[in-house]
């Protein structure tokens, strides 16, 4: 079964992680992704662990082919060139001016096809102050006040995966499927332009509405404070989470299941701006509540009190849920000789179906190379002389 991007063709100028998440979104509906690589060690990813074929990078790169082309070479510009003639559209996340110097601008590949679609992913826009400075997530979680929420002030520590590089490519991905549809309805071709700064300050709507709308000085808590969510261990070690949020039956059903009927007529927690204002303490009654008992105690009385509720899973838990279970959400592909890996399929389900989704694995570095060169018309002869200069 076709996906509904099935006869579109990518063609990715990427590396790490930004453009090749958009690059692998746009493989997950079907279009054709080929990855253009470096010969001498490809993508950086590939040897984020040591080998070519890291985990890092296959997390970003299934459902693609990968060509090596020496680009900075005029017979390697010139077969991307006459690959760009047969793509719909071209991504690729060099930092600004990079594209230029290459011979490879907008304009120049827009004389070979016109109805290009061009999408330029970088850390802090085209132009400005910051225009030429290196940019990984980090360093944009940091600046668009993503950090501020997460990181204690007092022992500063960056931990969690990583939020600004995935959100520019969703940003990006969702920025060329809109320039696709409108090309498609007789519009133009579109530049598409994405940075991780603006994507990364984007993902945060309501802390800068209520900063600047109520003069809520945000804080790592402050999320939690408003939600009335909480975490909490149990006595056998294991975590969990309940999230009361605004319905006051949620308040009650939780005082219900943990046993603390009591914290009902106490002053503190008579409404929810008195709970919000009270947060700490509460939070500290539910976790003394919770640790006097395992955790297979409390998840069928919150599931009785129907409470917003979870385990908090480890990675290796998060397989066994019933629920993740059920939706299949793992797959498993096996590459011929890199062998068996476990990805995640797409999150979106097409008329209830994610049966179009591609189920490739990431390709080897360079495991196209000569089919994409036959598809563009490259005889055997031709072939040879590009691998011998080192172009291919």
């Amino acid at each position: 079964m076709a996906g509904p991007l099935n006869g579109i063709r990518v063609i990715e100028l990427t590396t790490m992680i930004t453009g090749s998440l958009c690059g692998q979104m746009l493989a997950d509906m079907g279009a054709d992704s080929i990855k253009i690589e470096k010969k001498e060690g490809g993508d950086m990813f590939r040897s984020w662990r040591g080998g070519t074929y890291s985990a890092q990078f296959g997390a970003y790169n299934r459902n693609k082919r990968s060509m090596t082309l020496d680009i900075r070479s005029d017979e390697g510009r010139e077969i991307l060139l006459k690959l760009v003639e047969t793509a719909d559209v071209l991504v690729e996340n060099f930092r600004p001016g990079v594209m230029k110097r290459l011979k490879l601008s907008v304009e120049e590949l827009r004389e070979r096809n016109p109805k290009l679609i061009y999408c330029s992913i970088s850390g802090f826009g085209e132009d400005g102050p910051y225009e030429k400075r290196p940019a990984y997530d980090a360093v944009a979680q940091s600046l668009s006040g993503i950090a501020s929420l997460f990181v204690d002030p007092e022992t500063p520590q960056t931990t969690g995966p990583t939020i600004s590089d995935n959100i520019t490519g969703i940003n990006a991905c969702y920025g060329i499927m809109a320039a696709l549809f409108e090309r498609e309805r007789g519009g133009p071709p579109r530049s598409i332009s994405v940075n991780m700064l603006e994507s990364s300050i984007w993902f945060l709507p309501d802390p800068f509405a209520n900063l600047t709308q109520q003069d809520i000085q945000p804080s790592p808590t402050s999320r939690s404070e408003a939600s009335q969510s909480h975490a909490m261990r149990c006595s056998d070690g294991k975590l969990m989470a309940v999230h009361i949020s605004s319905q006051e039956k949620f308040w009650q059903g939780v005082t219900g299941a943990l046993g603390v009927e009591h914290m009902r007529d106490d002053p503190r927690y008579a409404d929810r701006m008195s709970r919000i204002a009270h947060y700490f303490d509460m939070t500290a009654e539910f976790k003394k509540a919770a640790i006097e008992q395992p955790r297979a105690y409390w998840v069928p009385r919150l599931e009785e009190a129907d409470v917003p509720y979870a385990p908090i899973n480890t990675l290796p838990d998060v397989f066994d849920d019933p629920q993740v279970k059920h939706l299949d959400t793992f797959f498993e592909v096996e590459h011929p000789e890199e062998g068996k890996q476990t990805f995640s399929r797409r999150a979106v389900y097409i008329d209830g179906s994610r049966d179009d989704q591609p189920m490739n694995p990431p390709p080897q570095l360079g495991e196209h190379t000569d089919e994409v060169l036959v598809e563009l018309g490259v005889d055997a002869d031709t072939m040879k002389a590009l691998r011998d200069k080192g172009v291919v």
